[in-house]
């Protein structure tokens, strides 16, 4: 936690929003699920299949969404290439420097595991998740 920021304060900080966590990792999935739904978020997934990624885009309302761009070992650039064309901001987390990342999806926010729960939250909170998102 920062510092004179309060345990309010970062509870507050995604409430009502949506939020898609596709990660394969079990531990870390499960860490970003509490710490999204302790600030507030509601939480799709954790979702950990390129396959049950694809489904949720189908069949799940979020406003936003976190994305590992490697899911056991397949690429998920298709999942980001649809969180794209729905106009879902989206964030990339990844174990693996910025050359793993297309150069199309330079501009897409970025964190780099481990993650800092702080910066994390903070950085999910920029993409304005639940705020007049085009399709929420």
């Amino acid at each position: 936690m920062a510092t004179g920021e309060t345990l309010f304060d970062q509870t507050l900080v995604l409430k009502g929003a949506r939020i898609l966590i596709v990660e394969d990792e079990y531990y870390i999935a499960d860490d970003l699920r509490r710490e999204f739904r302790a600030a507030g978020a509601d939480v799709v997934g954790p979702v950990s299949t390129l396959e049950t990624a694809h489904r949720a885009l189908d069949e799940s309302e979020f406003d936003c969404a976190l994305l590992d761009l490697n899911l056991h070992g397949e690429s998920a650039i298709s999942i980001a290439d649809r969180l794209v064309e729905r106009r879902t901001p989206f964030a990339i987390a990844t174990g693996y420097g910025s050359g793993a990342v297309p150069d199309r999806f330079k501009a897409v926010p970025r964190i780099e595991k481990p993650f800092d729960p702080t910066a994390l939250l903070q950085l999910v909170s920029e993409l304005k998740c639940g705020q007049s998102n085009p399709r929420s």
